[in-house]
C-alpha cells in the first residue's frame, strides 16, 4: 500500500499528487493502482472526485500516433515532436509516447493501457475515409458505445467538396460517424473532425494526422481543453534564442546558472540542436504575463550577453528574415551567386522577401566557371576566396544591387571535410572574404556553408566581424 497522498503510475515509480488524500494499493501490474475498497470505478461517487483531482494536480499526458506508415518508418513522425513541444511550452508534460499500426487489436491494447496510466491521451491519425482508418471504431469499442452519424459534420464534408466543384465520395461519410456521447472537436481546414471521449480513467482526444490540420487544432482546440482539464492556473512562456557557430555543450557551459537570475517563480534552461543552428530556450512559469516579463528580463539580458555576436535572432524570427529587414531599413538590395549549395541561399532569401523588394537576384551554377559566365566573372576558374570575391562583385554589378554575396561549397582534402568560400561585395567598399574548412559529410558541409554565408551578411550589416571562428570548422 502506498502512503497517503501518493499515486503509482508506471514501473517502480511513485509521483506525489497533493489532491489525493486516500491511500492507493499497487496491484502488481505495470501502470496500475487500485483504490481502497469502496472507491473502485463504478462503486462509489468518490471515483470521479479522485480522477478529477488527479488530472488537476499531476495530469499525465500520453500521445498515441497511429498508422502503418509511421510505425514502419516510411513516414517520419513529425507530428509527435510538434505536439510534445507545443504541450511542453503550455506547461503540459507528456510522459508517454506510443506508435501503433493500423491494426484493431493493437489499437485496443494501446487504448486500454493508456486509459490506465494516463489522465489525458491525444490520439493522432486514423480519422480518414479509408478502410484502414480505425480510430472512430476502436474508440467506440473501447468506450463501450456505438457510432452515430453527426449530421452537421456530414454537411460540412459535402460542402467541402462542393466548394471545389466535386461530389463527396460515399466513403467520406465514415468521417462523420462519431462515438455516441463524444464531444465534437472542430477541424476548420479538413474533412476529418476530432472528438473527445472518456475511456477508462482518461480523457481521449482524437485528432487527424494531416500535419497542418493537427498544428491548427492543437493550438485552437486541444491545448485549451487540456489546460482546463488540468486546472493549470499559471502562465507559461517560452523565450527562444537562435545562434550559429557555438556547440550545445559550449553554450550550456557558458550559460551555467543563468536561471538563478530570475527574481521569482520558475525559469528552466533548455536546448534544441538543429544543425547548423542551436536553439536556446527559457521556459518560464509565473502568475501572469507581467510576472513572467519581470522574471525573465535579467535572464534574457544575460543570455544575449553570453551569446554575443553568435546570436542570430530571437523568437519566431529567422536569419534570412532579419537580413531582409535590415537591408530594407537601410534601403539596401542583395544579389547572390552560389555553387555547391543546391540554390538554398537564394531559396531562403526568396521565402523571406516575397515581394522581391530587397532580394533581387539569385544565380546558381554547377561549377565556378559556369557561375562566372552567368554573372560576368569569366576569369574565375577555381573555387577559392579570390574567386568568391570576384563573383560577389560581379553578381552585385550585374544585378545593380547595393550588396553581393557569393557562397562556394566544395570537397576538402578528405571525405570528412569540405571547403567553404564566401565573398561579400558592397558598392564603394572593399570586398570581404571568408574561408572555412567544415568537418563532416557533404550534407553537413553544405548546410554549414549556407548558414555561414547568410551569417556573414548579417554580421556585415550589424557591424560585426565575419571572421569569428565557429565550432564546426577545422582550426588551422
Amino acid at each position: 500500500t502506498l502512503k497517503s497522498g501518493w499515486a503509482f503510475f508506471g514501473q517502480g515509480e511513485a509521483y506525489q499528487c497533493p489532491g489525493w488524500n486516500n491511500a492507493l494499493r499497487y496491484t502488481g501490474q505495470r501502470g496500475r493502482a487500485s483504490a481502497p475498497e469502496g472507491n473502485a470505478r463504478g462503486s462509489d461517487k468518490n471515483h470521479g472526485r479522485l480522477a478529477s483531482q488527479t488530472r488537476k494536480h499531476c495530469m499525465r499526458i500520453e500521445i498515441i500516433c497511429t498508422g502503418d506508415e509511421v510505425l514502419s518508418g516510411k513516414t517520419v513522425n513529425t507530428n509527435y515532436s510538434h505536439m510534445a513541444a507545443r504541450l511542453q511550452e503550455a506547461g503540459l508534460d507528456v510522459v508517454w509516447g506510443t506508435t501503433v499500426g493500423d491494426d484493431r487489436d493493437s489499437l485496443i491494447e494501446a487504448f486500454k493501457l493508456a486509459a490506465v496510466r494516463a489522465d489525458a491521451v491525444i490520439v493522432n491519425g486514423g480519422l480518414g475515409p479509408t478502410v484502414d482508418d480505425l480510430s472512430q471504431e476502436v474508440a467506440a469499442e473501447a468506450a463501450g458505445v456505438s457510432l452515430e452519424l453527426n449530421e452537421g459534420w456530414l454537411e460540412n464534408i459535402e460542402g467541402f467538396y462542393a466548394a471545389r466543384g466535386r461530389e463527396m465520395p460515399p466513403n467520406n461519410r465514415k468521417q462523420a460517424m462519431l462515438p455516441v456521447g463524444s464531444e465534437f472537436i472542430d477541424n476548420p481546414i479538413g474533412t476529418a473532425c476530432g472528438f473527445a471521449i472518456d475511456i477508462g480513467n482518461a480523457r481521449f482526444l482524437f485528432t487527424p494526422g494531416v500535419p497542418r490540420e493537427i498544428h491548427l487544432m492543437l493550438q485552437a482546440e486541444i491545448i485549451p481543453r487540456l489546460l482546463s482539464l488540468s486546472g493549470v492556473q499559471h502562465v507559461v512562456r517560452v523565450k527562444r534564442f537562435h545562434s550559429f557557430g557555438l556547440g550545445e555543450s559550449r553554450v550550456d557551459n557558458m550559460l551555467s546558472g543563468v536561471e538563478d537570475l530570475a527574481s521569482s517563480g520558475e525559469v528552466k534552461l533548455g536546448f534544441q540542436a538543429h544543425y547548423p543552428q542551436l536553439e536556446t530556450k527559457l521556459f518560464a512559469r509565473g502568475a501572469d504575463e507581467a510576472d513572467i516579463t519581470r522574471m525573465l528580463a535579467p535572464v534574457e539580458t544575460a543570455v544575449r550577453e553570453q551569446l554575443g555576436s553568435y546570436l542570430l535572432c530571437e523568437g519566431d524570427e529567422t536569419l534570412e528574415g532579419s537580413i531582409i529587414a535590415r537591408l530594407r531599413e537601410a534601403a539596401g538590395t542583395l544579389a547572390v551567386a552560389e555553387c555547391g549549395t543546391d540554390g538554398q541561399v537564394a531559396s531562403r532569401l526568396v521565402g523571406a522577401d516575397r515581394e522581391g523588394e530587397v532580394f533581387r537576384r539569385g544565380t546558381l551554377g554547377p561549377s565556378v566557371q559556369a557561375l562566372g559566365q552567368a554573372v560576368g566573372g569569366e576569369d574565375v576558374s577555381l573555387p577559392d576566396a579570390a574567386g568568391a570575391a570576384v563573383l560577389a562583385e560581379a553578381v552585385r554589378k550585374s544585378a545593380r544591387t547595393t550588396h553581393g554575396l557569393c557562397v562556394l561549397v566544395g570537397p576538402g582534402d578528405t571525405p570528412s571535410e569540405g571547403l567553404v568560400f564566401i565573398g561579400l561585395s558592397r558598392a564603394g567598399e572593399t570586398t570581404l572574404t571568408r574561408a572555412a574548412c567544415i568537418v563532416g559529410g557533404p550534407e553537413r558541409v553544405r548546410g554549414g556553408g549556407i548558414e555561414m554565408g547568410l551569417d556573414c551578411v548579417r554580421r556585415l550589416l550589424s557591424g560585426l566581424s565575419i571572421d569569428d571562428p565557429v565550432d564546426f570548422e577545422k582550426q588551422t
